[in-house]
């Protein structure tokens, strides 16, 4: 027998744009400042804390949350690349589930560089120099580039070659992310978009337009997950269920073509984990906050989520049914597209965002009637993690 894992408290801080944002441990102090006041405890309650980032040294976690207080429990830092703060949460989970801890806290920062990710570790192996080799490969005629722009673009396209579908359901995505984001406070980007204005945008690497590219941004964000007894002590009412998660790695085909290099392969195998865990099917979810780093990848996901049918994408688009009034409502936070992507706090603050409407907390981006949430997190070298919630 396992302990049921809840989440009782959420934060974040708005996201800003590099150069505009505040030192990583005075956004992060923030970030799990608001979690505990959100869940009604203090940092005395929790037994261990688990941080997520990736462009940092090996102790900010310990920083970051000695901003807040220097209890002495065990600190563990995640670096999983853009799935870090998944990861941090997928550990905290565990730990709770398991019986290790009664309450647990993950938080993640990041403070990001302008411009397209890049590697910072030069005199040795790339953990990308598989994919990179992969890639080379399978699309001999492509230039060269940043890898996240590379692998994206030529998944999009080759999914658009493989289903015939045209490629203004990329624009479409981006159109609709903002539509979510002007309601949204935490969101970089509140202006909305037209489909000409994402299509005609500048082109950052065949197949993709800036516009259909995520900006980087700084930010934090933090999750208090706790057993059902330490919410039943402390007379914590307002709980969201973890009810299934799953972690998943690539495998040997995961370099068979473009689609599984970014992570397809290992987004469905997640999902079908998870809703055979939960005993729930994507017919079930009502709201999902989804990793689209790049539209093309929001495109790719939703089969890879079982939210439509093999090859169906472009109907699922079409008749609005990852929008509001439709069968899901897609990234109502705006998603990375309008809010950004520091790697170590993105999987926290889609937590955040979910666990908001959960509980009818979302103000004019509240999905009515949410009673079931989908998380899906994404990571190239490579992790993916999906999580399923519950309103308690």
């Amino acid at each position: 027998m396992t302990n049921q894992a809840n989440v009782i408290g959420v934060n974040m801080v708005k996201f800003e744009k590099p150069g505009k944002h505040e030192p990583y441990e005075v956004m992060a102090a923030k970030a799990i400042t608001g979690a505990l006041a959100d869940a009604g405890i203090t940092l005395a309650e929790v037994e261990q804390a688990y941080a997520s980032y990736v462009y940092g040294d090996s102790t900010c976690g310990q920083t970051a949350l000695y901003q807040v207080g220097m209890t002495g429990i065990p600190m563990i830092n995640v670096n999983n690349n853009c799935s870090s703060g998944s990861s941090a949460l997928y550990m905290a989970r565990q730990a709770v589930e398991n019986g290790a801890c009664e309450c647990v806290l993950a938080f993640g920062f990041e403070e990001m560089q302008p411009g397209a990710l890049g590697e910072h570790w030069t005199d040795r192996t790339s953990p990308f120099q598989w994919i990179y080799n992969r890639f080379d490969e399978l699309n001999r005629e492509l230039p060269d580039g940043p890898v996240a722009l590379k692998v994206f673009a030529a998944a999009g396209s080759e999914y658009l070659e493989k289903y015939g579908a045209h490629p203004e359901i990329f624009g479409k995505v981006a159109v609709k992310s903002r539509q979510h984001a002007v309601h949204n406070p935490y969101s970089l980007f509140t202006k909305e978009l037209h489909l000409d204005e994402v299509m005609n945008s500048p082109v950052v690497y065949p197949g993709l337009t800036r516009l259909m590219a995520c900006p980087p941004t700084c930010g934090a964000a933090a999750v208090i997950v706790c057993s059902d007894s330490f919410a039943k002590k402390h007379q914590i009412h307002k709980t969201v269920k973890i009810i299934a998660q799953s972690m998943t790695t690539d495998k040997h085909n995961s370099t068979s073509n473009n689609l599984h290099l970014v992570g397809s392969d290992m987004t469905a195998r997640a999902a079908a984990q998870v809703y055979e865990k939960a005993g729930l099917g994507p017919e079930d979810v009502d709201v999902v906050e989804l990793h689209d780093c790049f539209t093309p990848n929001e495109v790719i996901t939703y089969e890879g989520l079982a939210l439509c049918g093999e090859g169906e994408a472009e109907k699922l688009i079409h008749e609005g049914n990852n929008t509001y009034g439709g069968k899901y409502v897609v990234n109502p936070s705006g998603g990375l597209m309008s809010k950004g992507h520091p790697l170590g706090a993105t999987g926290l603050a889609q937590c955040t965002e979910l666990v908001w409407h959960l509980r009818g907390e979302a103000g004019n981006r509240q999905v009515e009637g949410a009673r079931i949430a989908l998380q899906h997190n994404l990571g190239l070298g490579g992790a993916c993690v999906v999580t399923m919630y519950s309103k308690g």
